[in-house]
């Protein structure tokens, strides 16, 4: 597999440069058959319409278009899954009526969709947690945000700089794609808006970098909790079968038992007072929303398709997925333990 060069530009120099790209081509005008519809005879749960998704959400996004389909058959979505960067410029150029992310417009970008009358409507539908995923032969399976920190930064280059194994040699950071969501977040949020180290390299997709990673001893990636949460799927079961999860921590001086894998009940936000009321609890350190945003002035298939994600048959489609539906709350039952 060839690995590309991750590279990583100021979100502000992305949408500029990108939105002039866009407009230079032989015709800059909405593309007609994907996302916009000249005679507006949609409604919401019949017509066609355009729809873009982070590639980060495919597994559990395919699920949901599937059924809403199946519910409304005249409804037609046309749905890419591509990389964070190019799903927002398909929202801001009218290529598609909603996209699927896992954070809201920033100020760049609503100033953008403002100087065209669009008032967009973000609607937080899921919580997804990212995990860590390693080659099987890694005994590195116990992590804390400090040692993340240093990989992910290039500062902690070797293996035997994590728990003395020789074996294994360079850390391999391995991304899913340039500009992608889950490079955002580890720049932005694990590493506080640090550089990535300028060893990463990134895949094409999700299922490459899975792909990688078992094929790799030394390579580490991140990927969406969605990829490898639903054992329900066989695709899962067999990315299982060739990779490792890693647990994780953000506590300073871990126990093993403080060491958690992103399952639905660390997913779930838990305030403060119920952490120090149940300290076997934890939030996943690597949480981050899921937001389905529309820029229909009326109400279209993709204003319909929002609405059916973030109702109950949406909401149940991504608890089955392993993901914290953003409209349920989680429920803590206390049991005694064994003695």
């Amino acid at each position: 597999m060839i690995l590309a060069k991750l590279t990583l530009r100021p979100g502000r120099a992305i949408l500029a440069a990108l939105l002039l790209t866009t407009c230079v081509l032989p015709a800059c005008h909405p593309d007609r058959s994907a996302g916009t519809s000249e005679d507006a005879t949609d409604t919401p749960t019949s017509g066609h319409v355009g729809i873009s998704v982070d590639e980060t959400f495919a597994p559990v996004m395919e699920s949901q278009v599937d059924t809403f389909q199946k519910l409304y058959v005249d409804a037609h979505l046309k749905v890419t899954y591509q990389p964070e960067d190019s799903v927002f410029l398909d929202l801001l150029n009218d290529k598609v009526k909603a996209i699927v992310v896992s954070r809201e417009l920033n100020a760049d970008e609503k100033k953008e969709l403002d100087k065209q009358n669009m008032l967009p409507r973000a609607t937080k539908v899921g919580i997804d947690g990212l995990a860590i995923i390693l080659h099987p032969s890694n005994p590195d399976t116990l992590l804390t945000l400090t040692q993340l920190r240093g990989i992910f930064s290039g500062q902690t280059a070797q293996w035997s700089q994590v728990s003395g194994q020789k074996k294994l040699g360079a850390i391999n950071v391995v991304f899913d794609a340039n500009r992608s969501s889950t490079s955002r977040f580890v720049r932005d949020t694990l590493l506080r808006g640090g550089a990535l180290s300028p060893k990463a390299a990134a895949t094409q997709s999700n299922r490459k970098l899975i792909e990688y990673v078992a094929a790799h001893p030394s390579a580490i990636g991140i990927v969406g909790v969605n990829w490898i949460s639903d054992f329900d799927d066989p695709n899962v079961r067999g990315f299982l079968r060739r990779i490792r999860v890693a647990s994780i921590t953000a506590r300073p001086h871990p126990t093993k038992d403080d060491y958690i894998q992103p399952y639905q009940v660390y997913l779930a936000p838990k305030p403060a007072a119920l952490l120090k009321e149940h300290p076997e609890l934890q939030n996943y350190p690597l949480r981050r929303d899921i937001y389905a945003i529309s820029r229909e002035a009326r109400a279209g298939l993709g204003s319909g398709f929002v609405s059916f994600v973030a109702g109950q048959k949406g909401q149940l489609i991504f608890q089955k997925s392993g993901l914290m539906p953003a409209n349920m709350q989680a429920r803590i039952v206390t049991t005694n333990k064994r003695q």
